[in-house]
């Protein structure tokens, strides 16, 4: 049974956040990129284009979480909050925010992407010359650094593929010299 048919029957056939029936379709609740039951919802059009551009967001059609954030499913509740979060200068979705629960695995999962975060309050890692990094990202060391515990000097010039950011400090990343993964500052790396 493909995903969409498995998420029919769980929403009746319905926008699982606006309860609308027409072009739906599947949507992977991010960080997910997987498609299973546990980490999609089906959305309509309006839905989907919206969380998609949140520059766009209509305040009005999303009084619809008032019922949907009440769902069972992990993957509607994420959205739910998420949309709230995104939402909360209008006033009435901090009400709606104050009454939602969420259970601690679910909640991480929400605050995953960082959308409910303030600009001020974002971590964002910078290289040497200040341009943004992101995970995945290569970088190459501007300075030999000696790499404590592993006994090797990675050298100056070395390229890192594939980084990670470490999510609460903003002068962290991770990423794998000689076959080990190591913790680089920021500050002795630019991007590539």
């Amino acid at each position: 049974m493909s995903i969409l048919t498995q998420l029919e029957t769980r929403s009746g056939v319905q926008c699982e956040l606006c309860k609308a029936s027409d072009s739906l379709s599947v949507y992977a609740v991010p960080p997910n990129t997987l498609e299973s039951l546990d980490t999609t919802l089906l959305v309509c059009a309006t839905c989907r284009n919206q969380i998609e551009h949140p520059d766009q967001l209509d305040a009005n059609h999303w009084r619809c979480l008032n019922d949907s954030m009440w769902s069972q499913e992990p993957p509607v509740q994420v959205m739910a909050w998420r949309l709230l979060h995104r939402l909360i200068a209008e006033g009435w979705p901090k009400d709606l925010l104050d009454m939602l629960y969420l259970d601690d695995e679910t909640l991480a999962w929400a605050q995953a992407t960082g959308d409910h975060l303030s600009d001020d309050d974002k971590v964002i890692h910078r290289d040497s010359n200040g341009v943004v990094l992101s995970a995945g990202d290569t970088v190459t060391l501007i300075k030999d650094l000696t790499v404590k515990g592993a006994n090797f000097t990675a050298k100056r010039g070395t390229a890192v593929r594939g980084i990670s950011l470490v999510a609460d400090n903003a002068e962290h990343i991770e990423g794998r010299v000689n076959g080990q993964q190591i913790v680089i500052l920021t500050q002795f790396v630019k991007k590539s």
